[in-house]
């Protein structure tokens, strides 16, 4: 049960433009963490402004990447909630549902290629306490990766150090779509939708 009800979105409407970006990048839905936080409208649109129109907009690095990204950094840090957008979202930018589903053999499955690799390892190292990214792991990235790739690779990451917290206190309720997609593709894996599920 959310610990903090979200508004409707006859409720949100004074932030309709911004509520918007989120359907037409999800496949329709209008996430429920959304509606939270459009009760204050300059935190909705600076988290927009940050998240959707300048990190996982088309930038230097692949969508569905960023999103794979913030996938094994959502996991990592417990988060059910934004494991399960971040599941979808990897598949709606494009990438194969079946890389998403073996997502934690990265590291030997040929489906990941090195510079992948070593993108998910960084996302994965960052949400310990404390960070366990090491100076090989960075020296590494950089290695498949440009300054201003690793940038863009790490602001998707650490972007979700905010979602994560967010949605995992606030116990935000998952809805339909990416509670689906969660059963489907990422249970085998030991995902729960937990204190997210529907009252």
């Amino acid at each position: 049960m959310p610990r903090l009800p979200a508004l409707s979105p006859e409720e949100a409407k004074t932030v309709q433009k911004d509520l918007g970006i989120y359907t037409d990048n999800m496949d329709g839905t209008l996430p429920n963490s959304v509606l939270t936080l459009a009760r204050r409208p300059n935190i909705l649109r600076a988290v927009t402004d940050l998240w959707y129109q300048t990190i996982i907009a088309p930038g230097v690095v692949s969508k569905d990447l960023k999103w794979l990204a913030a996938h094994v950094v959502s996991v990592s840090a417990g988060c059910q909630y934004c494991a399960a957008h971040t599941g979808e979202n990897t598949v709606i930018s494009d990438m194969p549902a079946e890389k998403v589903q073996v997502v934690w053999e990265y590291e030997t499955s040929p489906l990941f290629s090195d510079a992948e690799r070593i993108v998910l390892r960084i996302a994965q190292s960052v949400a310990q306490v404390p960070n366990a990214v090491t100076d090989e792991d960075f020296e590494e990235l950089r290695q498949h990766w440009d300054d201003d790739q690793v940038v863009e690779i790490i602001a998707a990451i650490s972007t979700f150090g905010f979602f994560n917290r967010w949605n995992d206190t606030l116990a935000t309720e998952l809805e339909s779509s990416p509670l689906q997609f969660a059963k489907d593709n990422l249970s085998d894996a030991g995902w729960d939708v937990g204190k997210h599920a529907a009252d």
